[in-house]
């Protein structure tokens, strides 16, 4: 399975196409993840704000402190191993 990050407008977000049907919309945030294995699992990754889903893709939203280039590849690695288990 090919996960494809892109760009968004906001540059504290980045929308993973996962190419399967993920449903939604949904909207997550720490205290509400427990609800959703995928949420939680990103959840967990340092410097994950929120997750959002819907459709085919999956939108992360990191902390303004936080740093693309560490948190998309542990991103894609998650997103990629849930699909692949699923």
């Amino acid at each position: 399975m090919s996960i494809t990050p892109q760009r968004t407008p906001n540059p504290n977000a980045l929308k993973f196409g996962v190419g399967v049907e993920v449903g939604g919309p949904r909207s997550y945030v720490r205290a509400n993840a427990g609800d959703d294995p995928l949420a939680e699992r990103l959840l967990a990754i340092d410097g994950v704000a929120s997750v959002f889903m819907t459709a085919d893709f999956v939108t992360v939203s990191k902390s303004t402190e936080a740093d693309w280039s560490e948190i998309a590849p542990t991103v894609q690695v998650a997103l990629e191993r849930y699909y692949q288990d699923s």
